[in-house]
């Protein structure tokens, strides 16, 4: 794996055409495997016999995975995504109840009026016709972090350091002591977080949680609740971010896929679920471990290993969606694996899906001919440095009138 990340798609096909199952390398010559074929990877999400916790990681067990290994956090760290069983839904439980279909849909009228205030401070920041803005950091940023951080309680003066900290996290380039430092810091942003909440709590989320008791009296450990939060702000609004991102350089460089939906002819949700499948947010997501060898798409997996989800493979995998699973197609009627499939799948889903949704219709109904300021290329368009996140860093557009990048 390419710790520097990039595009995914080229490396998803190459392996895709040895096989659903691949043989990986990771960052600090660790032996790990990914999932990348639709139907192998559905499989493997929903097999009882594999798990998240950390106890399953043979290498990490034995003493070979250093301290400030870039991708250690994503194993260690106490929460839903690595717990298993009754412990994974005592935790899911206590969050799950933010994100019931009545209370996102609760939160709608919320997204609609900070989506139309984005879009006022949009074109404040590129006030002359022809001038270049930043859609990823004045729009699709903001966006979800400010409801995340809203259902969290958290402070707006917090929300700039808790980003640069969740870059830092899913980094997969990162040295050692960069990587120590960002967990380090983000862990004590987030217990002030929880020291503000617990002193003054209020409706949201992290008061909840800090009050949370099951039936029998168990509370969250003090690190569960570290973990939830993390977990919450670093999905809550990258997922988010990276998807609104995708789906308007998709839009721009696909503009008769954009006219579809500015026609009515196809949904603004038909095009999230196209984004989701063609151009997925998260690119390799760590880690689970078979407990056993575990035989999947005619290749075993070893007990232990760690496995990454290929989801931006599983979205173009041809053998799924066929001979044009590389054609961005709004009228495509296909589900996705994007946000995950099993017992882990991601309990934001609904609440990123009507984000984006919202945030997609609102900003080509009021800007239709908004196109990308840059050539649409690797070099003007650089991507982050990471094979867990897949976007662009920026996303210059021009609101009013195409320039370069439409294809």
């Amino acid at each position: 794996m390419d710790p520097a990340g990039g595009c995914p798609h080229a490396d998803n096909a190459r392996l895709l055409a040895r096989g659903a199952v691949a043989t990986v390398v990771l960052p600090g010559d660790v032996e790990g495997m990914v999932v990348l074929g639709h139907d192998a990877l559905k499989e493997f999400l929903a097999h009882p016999d594999v798990a998240k916790g950390a106890a399953h990681f043979t290498a990490l067990q034995e003493g070979q995975i250093p301290d400030g290994w870039p991708l250690k956090t994503f194993a260690t760290v106490q929460g839903m995504t690595t717990a298993d069983d009754a412990d994974h839904r005592r935790l899911r439980a206590l969050v799950s109840r933010a994100f019931t279909a009545r209370r996102v849909e609760e939160l709608r009228p919320r997204i609609e009026k900070v989506t139309a205030e984005l879009l006022d401070g949009l074109e404040q920041a590129a006030p002359a016709d022809g001038e270049a803005v930043d859609l990823r950091a004045h729009f699709a940023l903001p966006l979800p972090m400010g409801v995340i951080c809203e259902l969290l309680g958290v402070d707006a003066g917090h929300q700039d350091r808790l980003h640069h900290l969740s870059n830092q996290v899913v980094a997969t380039d990162i040295g050692p002591k960069e990587a120590m430092a960002a967990n380090r810091e983000l862990v004590e942003v987030l217990g002030a977080i929880v020291a503000d909440r617990t002193g003054k709590p209020g409706e949201d989320l992290t008061s909840a949680l800090v009050a949370a008791r099951e039936a029998d009296g168990d509370r969250l450990s003090p690190h569960e609740l570290i973990g939830t939060l993390l977990l919450m702000i670093i999905a809550g609004h990258e997922t988010t971010l990276n998807l609104i991102t995708n789906a308007v350089r998709a839009l721009c460089a696909h503009r008769d896929q954009l006219e579809l939906a500015l026609a009515g002819t196809v949904s603004w949700t038909d095009v999230v679920e196209e984004t989701l499948r063609w151009d997925a947010p998260v690119s390799y997501f760590p880690f689970r471990y078979p407990t056993r060898d575990l035989p999947l798409a005619g290749t075993v997996i070893p007990k232990g290993t760690p496995v990454l989800a290929g989801y931006s493979a599983a979205g173009r995998d041809q053998a799924a969606y066929g001979p044009d699973a590389d054609r961005f197609d709004v009228t495509r009627a296909a589900r996705n694996l994007s946000l995950g499939h099993g017992p882990h799948y991601c309990l934001g889903a609904p609440l990123a899906r009507m984000e984006a949704t919202i945030a997609l219709e609102r900003l080509f109904t009021r800007f239709p001919d908004l196109d990308l300021a840059v050539p649409e290329t690797e070099a003007a368009l650089p991507r982050h440095a990471s094979f867990v996140g897949n976007s662009v860093r920026n996303l210059p557009v021009r609101l009013r009138g195409r320039t370069a990048g439409g294809s």
